[in-house]
């Protein structure tokens, strides 16, 4: 496992304290994320689906020396509430955040659009998008002298990427959802930005028909031709939460070595 050195960090986050929700595995972005973080001198909490991901997640969090490490199912009422108690029980405040949390059941995410169930959508909306508004509405009275929230899309939120199916509906929803948010933030000083990357492997990205077509077609055709890595998410996710991007809030920033910018 590659170690993120604090002189390879652009940034300081020093006493700076953030939340990670929706690490998996090593492989997670939210992992990227926080180990970038983490390196440029946030302390760092983390949290985990339920018992079946902790062996998966705390060894994760205790390498990054994390002081929060606690389970969060967003669809469980209650669970967000507890983890931003714990927040200012152990720290007082909080800096900034990264939700990285979607889900939709495998049957509706496989299906055709005209095909997927309400519950399905229902579902999907709910622990994809609306969670980061209820963390917004948390987070907010934790930030008096602001912060920043993060979340991350894909390009299906704008364009149709067919493999992408029901998701990019949702993912439109929550770019939107950001630039909304952004706005009614603004004025306390909390930013707001969704980041979109290109096709890395993830847990997550495994639930997708025909990921691994799409990776390779997708970089092949990106002006880079570099694929993206999760710690390249987490020098931009740092750069964009340090006090170096005050000027800054409702973005979509891509991150796709270009692939956004080309046509079909």
């Amino acid at each position: 496992m590659q170690t993120v050195r604090n002189s390879e960090c652009v940034v300081s986050l020093e006493n700076k304290k953030g939340m990670i929700f929706g690490m998996a595995n090593e492989h997670s972005i939210a992992y990227g994320v926080a180990k970038v973080c983490r390196a440029a001198g946030a302390e760092i909490g983390v949290t985990y689906l339920n018992e079946k991901a902790e062996p998966h997640v705390r060894p994760l969090a205790e390498e990054l020396e994390s002081t929060i490490i606690m389970p969060c199912n967003v669809q469980q009422p209650g669970d967000l509430e507890t983890v931003f108690d714990r927040v200012r029980q152990e720290w007082g405040r909080l800096d900034f955040l990264l939700h990285a949390i979607a889900y939709a059941p495998l049957s509706d995410l496989r299906s055709r659009l005209v095909d997927v169930s309400l519950a399905g959508w229902t579902i999907a909306m709910d622990v994809s998008v609306h969670s980061f508004i209820r963390m917004a509405r948390l987070a907010e009275p934790l930030m008096p002298h602001g912060g920043c929230l993060l979340t991350l899309s894909y390009l299906g939120g704008e364009r149709v990427i067919r493999s992408y199916r029901m998701m990019g509906p949702v993912k439109a929803a929550l770019q939107q959802t950001t630039q909304y948010l952004a706005a009614e933030l603004g004025d306390k000083g909390i930013r707001v930005h969704t980041i979109s990357p290109g096709p890395i492997m993830t847990r997550a990205a495994s639930g997708l028909a025909d990921f691994e077509e799409l990776l390779k077609e997708q970089y092949s055709r990106a002006p880079e031709n570099y694929m993206v890595s999760t710690e390249d998410v987490g020098f931009l996710a740092a750069y964009l939460v340090s006090d170096r991007a005050k000027g800054m809030t409702g973005s979509l920033i891509y991150l796709d070595s270009g692939y956004n910018i080309m046509g079909e």
